[in-house]
């Protein structure tokens, strides 16, 4: 049940992102839009983006049976359209979408290694690296020292310098391997490509 509520004051929160109707309160606003044309059929004069009363604007946008909301609060005066107040939040939301889909998603993949990795399993893992670094993910790699192996810290640095230095042509380390609790790690990023 309180979930319910909760959920409830969120969408009331969304819906007053932007002032509409007659919670714009200021005696002027800046009329905006592409529907100018079908605004001034309705206001029987042509009518053009510029300053007007917000009165007038409101009762245009009633005789439309549109909204008047308010895009840009901040502005002197604030900037208002005239449209379907649903299909505006509708609009801006898949706007957002699209700019969220569209931008970069960092996609990191981890290598595990234990001190004693055999040269077999090395290869073998420094082939994924490769496949993963020229697909565009970054690269974890890892050594997990268990038990009494903390012993040969020594040896996990070698086995990730070594590894570095086989990925140099594919990508560069973020940083030189560290420890983090009974991990050794190094991090590679993969070497921008140019676009043609």
């Amino acid at each position: 049940m309180a979930k319910r509520v909760k959920r409830q004051n969120r969408r009331v929160r969304r819906d007053e992102e932007f002032r509409i109707n007659d919670k714009i309160r200021i005696p002027e606003v800046r009329l905006v839009g592409d529907n100018l044309d079908a605004v001034s059929e309705v206001a029987g004069k042509t009518v053009e983006s510029g300053v007007y009363s917000t009165r007038v604007v409101r009762q245009w946008a009633e005789d439309m049976e549109l909204d008047l909301v308010e895009i840009s609060p901040k502005a002197k005066p604030p900037v208002v359209r005239i449209i379907d107040y649903k299909k505006f939040l509708y609009d801006k939301k898949k706007r957002e979408k699209e700019i969220k889909a569209k931008a970069v998603k960092t996609v990191v993949k981890e290598i595990r290694f234990g001190p004693n990795t055999d040269d077999h399993d090395f290869d073998f893992k420094l082939r994924h690296a490769k496949k993963f670094l020229e697909e565009g993910a970054k690269v974890k790699a890892y050594v997990h020292f268990r038990g009494r192996t903390i012993v040969f810290k020594d040896r996990g640095e070698l086995l990730l310098l070594r590894f570095l230095k086989e990925l140099e042509d594919f990508g560069s380390a973020e940083a030189l391997p560290k420890m983090e609790g009974r991990r050794m790690i190094v991090i590679v990023s993969p070497k921008k490509t140019k676009k043609k």
